[in-house]
């Protein structure tokens, strides 16, 4: 069983325990479910900004332990002090060490969207995401098929959360919808963890003009941006390349300045 097939059957063993210890009516109540959304969209076209959604994990399957030190609030406060678009918050528990707890504190201390990036195959994570503080959800396309994902897109735009729906080949472009906001171009593989950001530059004139783009997984350094903005990418979702440092912001800081 290869590493995705692993973490899907684990998430459906997850999900069913959840639903059963807090249920979808229990997290509505949430006072964060009623907050206004900040759209991820609009931060990501946002010039003043960097087009950078920053990371927060821990760990990840393929490297194993990136960062157990560091504090989620202080990180996901000085992306944002930083001119990061977006903060994207690990929240599976299992295979990469994160929880909703942690996107939490960062919705405390930031003033950006979050993103809620999990492995989502059902209507309660995305109401999870709303109790928690996510402004927008990530869908998975290896992992779902059209129609599930049409339906959890639609979903979600229905209690106001932005979607970014991640593809890792051509062949997964008919399953971008109207529901959709962004669409991520995701430079690993999730079967092998293998990484080429030559997937990006293939698949860039693929996707429908009315899209934010967005490139995901092993862009760590300014040069391959530079590529990837001329493909006409829009966004860059980045983590590795700052969580493997000691301090993961002052890492963002001087990446943006070898860029803008």
């Amino acid at each position: 069983m290869d590493i995705l097939k692993k973490i899907i059957a684990y998430k459906k063993k997850e999900l069913a325990e959840a639903v059963k210890n807090n249920p979808v009516e229990k997290l509505r109540e949430s006072l964060l479910f009623n907050r206004e959304v900040l759209p991820l969209y609009d931060s990501i076209l946002d010039s003043s900004k960097t087009g950078i959604i920053a990371e927060f994990k821990r760990k990840s399957p393929s490297k194993g332990i990136i960062n157990r030190e560091s504090d989620i609030e202080k990180v996901a406060e000085g992306y944002c002090r930083c001119g990061a678009s977006g903060i994207s918050v690990l929240t599976d528990h299992k295979f990469f060490g994160g929880s909703s707890s942690d996107l939490s504190h960062a919705r405390a201390v930031s003033k950006i969207p979050i993103l809620r990036k999990d492995f989502i195959i059902d209507e309660y994570q995305i109401v999870e995401a709303r109790a928690i503080g996510a402004d927008a959800i990530l869908l998975i396309a290896a992992v779902l098929d059209k129609s599930r994902i049409l339906e959890l897109a639609r979903f979600a735009r229905s209690i106001d959360l932005q979607v970014l729906l991640e593809l890792h080949n051509i062949a997964e472009i008919d399953t971008v919808n109207e529901f959709v906001n962004i669409v991520g171009v995701n430079n690993r593989d999730l079967g092998t963890f293998r990484v080429d950001t030559n997937i990006s530059i293939a698949m860039a004139e693929k996707i429908p003009q009315q899209y934010v783009k967005i490139s995901e997984s092993g862009i760590s350094s300014p040069d391959v941006i530079r590529k990837l903005k001329e493909a006409g990418y829009n966004g860059f979702l980045i983590g590795g390349a700052f969580m493997e440092s000691e301090d993961p912001v002052a890492a963002f800081s001087e990446f943006t300045k070898k860029i803008f």
